[in-house]
């Protein structure tokens, strides 16, 4: 085969080539490409807030019936404050007031812990997240029991990775004991971050412990310039 005769042939079968993919091309007039786009579009629509991740942690627990406390609560108290909150203030179990309102810190304690939050920090109580190592009012305001933890903790770390905070403050001797998995008394553990899984977490006194000692409120005060300081309040 001479050169020109190569050539030709080459030429023919680029031609031949092209048609094939302009065919191809013209079957695929017509199609909606949009509607994956609009898959796409809506599944990112479809993401979850850390609020609507919360409110479904919260349907789960339902009328939360699987340790004791189900039967003597009168409200389920699950939590409040800003999803996105850059802290957390985890105490030990709601009490009577709480009970009564639903909602966590609500009676005399409640009340010095928001002068800490809004007098001391300078922040609003709606700018953090507020909850209870148990949900439900122990009879008496007695100490939470193993079992009743056991059933309850695995919301509150579904609370604690939703919102994902910068610091957690643990609110007395049962919040950080449960926590931290250990028995040091709340006096040794407090004054120093410690980490819960990956978390700083801060360890002081119980604001119903306060009223009970005002002269821990100047220990109080301290952990809580530490947490300010991390923060860059």
């Amino acid at each position: 085969m001479t050169k020109n005769e190569l050539q030709t042939e080459l030429l023919h079968a680029v031609r031949g080539l092209k048609g094939q993919v302009i065919h191809k091309d013209s079957l695929a007039v017509g199609v909606n490409w949009s509607r994956s786009q609009k898959r796409e579009v809506s599944g990112i629509q479809a993401v979850q807030t850390k609020e609507d991740m919360l409110k479904a942690v919260r349907r789960e627990m339902g009328d939360c019936q699987r340790c004791p406390l189900g039967k003597t609560r009168k409200n389920l108290v699950f939590g409040v404050g800003n999803p996105e909150a850059r802290i957390v203030f985890v105490g030990e179990a709601p009490g009577a007031d709480e009970d009564e309102q639903g909602l966590p810190f609500v009676g005399r304690a409640g009340q010095l812990l928001t002068d800490i939050i809004v007098k001391g920090m300078k922040i609003q109580r709606k700018d953090v997240y507020i909850c209870n190592i148990l949900k439900c009012r122990p009879p008496g305001n007695r100490n939470p029991q193993p079992d009743e933890i056991e059933k309850c903790e695995p919301f509150l770390k579904k609370q604690l990775g939703i919102i994902s905070p910068e610091i957690i403050c643990a609110l007395g001797t049962f919040a950080a004991k449960t926590l931290l998995k250990t028995d040091i008394p709340i006096s040794a553990l407090r004054g120093r971050f410690h980490l819960y899984e990956g978390i700083k977490l801060m360890p002081t006194y119980h604001p119903a412990y306060l009223l009970r000692n005002p002269s821990a409120k100047k220990q109080v005060w301290d952990d809580v310039q530490m947490i300010m300081k991390d923060v860059g309040i």
